[in-house]
């Protein structure tokens, strides 16, 4: 089974109703993520990727070096021939001033959504990442 392996960051607002930045395509809610280039770092990519799908660049997001959600899936890739992939997902932690203003280049839009947890998006790897980041943030308090 081929693997292959995607980083992205989840971007907060660091304001007094802190939202977050999800990507949308037509029909689910997505993260900025993609694939890992060879000889780049999780995090490299991270930011690559954030940058080329929102414009968000590293100097305007203070990541929480701290946090590291992880997960494991088995899409299928057309890349493969319609195959099923191991794929893992690496997502960073990052907070920006305000909510900017996104450079759509690879979804149909994007929303700042206000952080009122519980969230459910049934999106199974959206959903585990909110709650992983609830859990931080009230360890944090």
């Amino acid at each position: 089974m081929e693997k292959v392996k995607s980083c992205g960051v989840i971007c907060f607002t660091k304001t007094k109703k802190p939202s977050f930045l999800l990507m949308k395509r037509s029909y689910r809610f997505d993260l900025p993520k993609g694939h890992i280039e060879p000889g780049e770092t999780e995090l490299q990519c991270a930011l690559r990727e954030l940058f080329e799908e929102t414009g968000i660049t590293r100097k305007q997001v203070c990541l929480e070096l701290d946090f590291r959600f992880r997960t494991v899936y088995y899409p299928r890739y057309r890349r493969f021939g319609g195959e099923k992939v191991e794929k893992s997902l690496v997502i960073f932690f990052g907070w920006v001033s305000e909510e900017l203003e996104i450079v759509m280049t690879e979804h149909s839009s994007s929303e700042w959504v206000e952080w009122n947890p519980p969230h459910y998006f049934h999106n199974r790897i959206i959903d585990e990442l909110l709650a992983a980041i609830e859990q931080k943030l009230l360890i944090e308090r």
